[in-house]
């Protein structure tokens, strides 16, 4: 997909559609963290840290549960 900035007053913004914003489930009240190595501009919803540790905590599980079959898999 290519966009391009709409300018805002002084400053620029970007336009994101609404089926981005459903595949990703933002809304207009959800927080983002924008991050940048200078060449790239990453744009990520902030989650609940609750539901991210879950989800180590599943992940954790399966790659343990799972692990010979993952070191066969990298063979």
């Amino acid at each position: 997909m290519i966009k391009t900035l709409s300018r805002t007053g002084n400053s620029l913004a970007l336009i994101l559609d609404r089926p981005l914003l459903e595949a990703t489930g933002i809304d207009a009240e959800t927080s983002l963290e924008i991050s940048t190595d200078g060449e790239v501009i990453v744009i990520s919803p902030v989650r609940d840290p609750a539901e991210r540790e879950r989800f180590r905590a599943v992940a954790s599980a399966v790659t343990e549960r799972y692990a010979g079959v993952f070191r066969r898999l990298a063979e």
